[in-house]
């Protein structure tokens, strides 16, 4: 059975550099900075107001896009995987710059990437004012068109930070839908599905939250919020971590085109949960007499919603499928 792990992404690994990193750069910081530690983005503050920044990348589905020869629907990705993010501390994005590397000169590709980055900027509001573009032949390999893209975005918190503190036994999940695999997974998604038939949906562009997710923190009491990225439902402990608690997935939605030939190609609900976001691209944490309304902003803005499970003691994320229980950590 292929596997992350086997495809050469260890998830259990890449948590453990992530915390080496975290423990080096928190090891001296200014006041300004606030000690918000292995949560979705960094927080500073200056000018009497709090900001939120972060960084991150398409990742490997660029070569999907390279194999399809379709490039200007990874902009929207590069996008979205960092406005996703910096929501889900409550901020506002304001500015984003991008970082494009180049094996050659070629305008062409450069105009098609544009594109989506031009569309990512407009569905999140957030302008893209600057970014790098790097040519590096010897860095950059493999395929017919090879490039990077990822992306940095700066947003601001108004009010406290959205840390997950809030969350207590009882709380409902209330699961936003996907558009797809969005950005993840694809170092086994690539093993596993043949590009000339799944192509299309592989390259289906990561969701934008930003608007409704806004409007839900604007008008609803909400607890928490998790972007399902790397390391799928095993990420919940980015605010879990912050409140003490653990999560119970019980009412998941079926899977649908893509997803379901992933599932059905692994045969694991195990790498499914930690791997794929399996429909479910943002997780709002929320009192259950909140749960109407946020679905109904959901539905506003053309997002199905749903509950798909709640907030226990503990420290586990628990999937229940049938009569089986499966942890994802």
């Amino acid at each position: 059975m292929a596997t992350y792990s086997s495809s050469g992404v260890d998830i259990r690994k890449v948590k453990g550099i992530h915390g080496a990193i975290n423990d080096a750069i928190f090891s001296s910081l200014p006041d300004f900075v606030l000690p918000i530690k292995g949560h979705y983005a960094g927080l500073f503050r200056s000018g009497g107001q709090t900001l939120a920044i972060h960084c991150d990348g398409v990742g490997s589905k660029v070569l999907v896009a390279d194999e399809v020869g379709k490039f200007d629907t990874v902009g929207i990705d590069a996008v979205a995987m960092n406005v996703n993010d910096i929501i889900c501390l409550g901020a506002r994005p304001l500015v984003l710059v991008d970082y494009l590397a180049l094996a050659q000169e070629d305008a062409e590709l450069v105009s098609e990437v544009m594109k989506g980055l031009q569309e990512g900027a407009r569905q999140a509001s957030c302008p893209i004012v600057g970014g790098e573009t790097a040519i590096l032949p010897d860095m950059i390999k493999g395929g017919k068109k090879p490039f990077d893209l990822a992306a940095t975005c700066v947003g601001v918190v108004e009010g406290e930070p959205l840390t997950g503190v809030k969350m207590k036994p009882g709380d409902l999940f209330i699961g936003l839908e996907s558009s797809g695999i969005h950005s993840n997974g694809y170092t086994l998604a690539r093993k596993v599905l043949d590009a000339k038939k799944w192509g299309k949906q592989m390259l289906e562009p990561t969701r934008i939250y930003v608007k409704p997710v806004m409007e839900m923190i604007a008008k609803c009491e909400v607890h928490g919020i998790a972007h399902i990225t790397g390391g799928a439902y095993s990420k919940l402990m980015r605010i879990g971590n912050y409140a003490n608690v653990g999560f119970l997935l019980d009412n998941m939605p079926g899977m649908e085109g893509v997803m379901a030939e992933l599932a059905k190609k692994l045969g694991s609900d195990y790498e499914m949960y930690r791997t794929f976001n399996c429909g479910i691209g943002m997780v709002i944490a929320c009192p259950a007499s909140e749960e109407g309304a946020i679905i109904g902003i959901a539905k506003k803005h053309g997002i199905r919603a749903q509950r798909i499970g709640g907030v226990t003691p503990g420290s586990d994320v628990v999937l229940k499928k049938g009569n089986n229980r499966i942890s994802l950590l």
